[in-house]
């Protein structure tokens, strides 16, 4: 029996990575919420309920370098228009170590559960907790298989004083002991890159996360 897509994230938070050997590994979606394509080097892992012999088919028929199918738009508009999900962009994947002690960064943490951001990430993760400091937020909770996940956002003013670097060290002190921290930022967003990279988190993939449809 393979490994889960939980068990394939825990060993890339160790260092330890699907072989690169150029396939595609397909695994069972971790729960209804939870589709999409993690691309580490030379291996791409596709967690769906979507029939395994129809995603490979599709990653064989792409036209384009072996090794990128998986992140093709042909690929996932095709695994999008199946599953009836929207997507955002692709990201670049990073993990960092959680850190003892109490943040330096001092935060308020917002516990009315209809504010708009703590909306807006449980849509996207479980047991959400939500800080404030001034001018940026910090979003905290599991999301991808269970994985402790953090998003920050800096407001336009408060940029260019490290604020971002700062919210993503304090998210590596709010985590629980023993557990990796996994964030994503959008390949193009080089400010957020830099600032989870100064903070310690190492890149270790690009995904692309499929959520539900949206309301109408």
């Amino acid at each position: 029996m393979g490994q889960t897509l939980a068990e394939i994230l825990r060993e890339a938070a160790r260092g330890r990575f699907p072989e690169a050997d150029g396939r595609t590994t397909v695994v069972g979606a971790p729960n209804g919420r939870d589709t999409g394509v993690i691309a580490f080097t030379a291996h791409s892992v596709v967690f769906t309920d979507e029939d395994p012999e129809w995603v490979h088919s599709l990653v064989a028929d792409a036209d384009c370098d072996a090794l990128a199918a998986t992140m093709h738009p042909r690929f996932l508009t095709a695994l999008l228009d199946r599953t009836g999900r929207v997507t955002d962009t692709i990201d670049l994947l990073t993990v960092a170590s959680s850190l003892p002690g109490e943040p330096e960064l001092e935060l308020r943490e917002v516990t009315d559960p209809v504010h708009p951001r703590v909306v807006s990430a449980r849509r996207r993760r479980d047991g959400v907790r939500v800080w404030e400091a001034d001018g940026a937020v910090l979003v905290l909770g599991r999301g991808v298989a269970g994985r402790w996940e953090v998003a920050v956002e800096v407001d336009e003013d408060a940029r260019h004083r490290g604020l971002g670097r700062a919210l993503a060290t304090a998210a590596r002190h709010l985590t629980p002991p023993g557990e990796p921290l996994w964030s994503q930022q959008a390949a193009g967003n080089a400010r957020s890159i830099r600032a989870f990279q100064a903070a310690g988190f190492r890149p270790v993939g690009s995904e692309a996360l499929l959520l539900p449809g949206r309301p109408v």
